[in-house]
């Protein structure tokens, strides 16, 4: 009953705040170390997936996302160890993201509760002398921004069993970043703390048919934006799944389990936003492989998280 009390709080809470988007990949539901460390090491084997993004196709210097991941189990299964690594460029800026994620598991009814801790650094470069701007002696495009480096740390929790998870992240919870911001009050702060809190279910109604509903929301000071998801999955081999971002986009999402360990998914989001005058399309690639004998137990016993 717990389960289901979660799931329809945060919907509620959902459908009464919107704001702009915050995160940028629509597949995180099938590798949500991208949102939260404590993920890694949640599944007894090692899982692999590279992912790009290219948002408004056709805008001139649209948003390009490239993202690479592997976690896997230590320690017996009471730990956690993940690793990933983005690039993203926006406009005239560009950041590095390289990141190590350690988890540690432990039982909690019939699941079991993570700990994740996330450190990394950013490489933060943005060419602001190639901007247009209409003041052209404002001292913050005065000069580029070239590879400067920022240490992060992030923090999660993560409740998982067969057919439920929840969890909150901070993925920045504490950044070195006064060398990005230039203001006259200094107050120097370019990152700012994000929370996101998920969770979701998965209904087996047929033995060939799994439906997994789950809800992401993301806040960011009096800004709540959110995602509201349903894939469902056919045969233990095809994904089919439809969202709605708050404001900004409707995404469809397919994914092939080419085998136990090999699967390759796709989205594509319709914006929805004031944009969508410019360009209304976004597509996203993923390939995904898994290494180790217990992947191949997912044929019979299929991991929907």
């Amino acid at each position: 009953m717990k389960k289901y009390i979660i799931l329809i709080a945060i919907a509620i809470a959902a459908v009464r705040t919107s704001a702009q988007q915050e995160l940028m990949i629509s597949q995180y539901m099938f590798n949500s170390m991208v949102l939260n460390p404590a993920y890694a090491g949640t599944h007894d084997y090692w899982s692999t997936s590279i992912l790009h993004r290219s948002q408004w196709v056709k805008f001139d210097n649209a948003p390009r996302t490239q993202f690479l991941s592997a976690d896997g189990q230590i320690l017996a299964g009471k730990a956690g160890l993940g690793f990933n690594v983005s690039n993203d460029a926006l406009g005239v800026t560009n950041v590095l993201d390289i990141n190590a994620n350690g988890a540690t598991h432990v039982n909690l009814g019939k699941g079991k509760l993570s700990f994740g801790l996330r450190l990394g650094v950013s490489r933060y470069s943005a060419q602001l002398t190639d901007a247009i701007i209409k003041d052209v002696e404002d001292p913050v495009y005065a000069n580029n921004i070239n590879g400067t480096m920022i240490p992060r740390v992030g923090a999660g929790l993560y409740y998982y069993q067969n057919n439920f998870f929840a969890g909150l992240a901070i993925p920045s919870l504490l950044s070195v970043d006064d060398k990005i911001t230039y203001t006259t009050t200094g107050v120097n702060s370019f990152y700012q703390n994000h929370i996101y809190v998920n969770t979701g279910m998965v209904f087996t109604p047929l033995p060939e048919l799994a439906i997994k509903p789950s809800v992401l929301v993301k806040v960011q000071g009096s800004q709540v934006n959110v995602d509201l998801n349903c894939n469902a999955l056919f045969m233990n081999k095809f994904w089919f799944g439809a969202g709605y971002r708050t404001g900004d986009a409707l995404v469809t999402m397919l994914e092939w389990n080419i085998n136990p360990q090999l699967r390759i998914g796709y989205a594509f989001d319709y914006t929805l936003s004031s944009i969508s005058q410019y360009s209304n399309n976004s597509h996203e690639v993923m390939l995904g492989y898994d290494l180790g004998k217990a992947a191949l137990v997912k044929a019979r016993s299929p991991r929907y998280f």
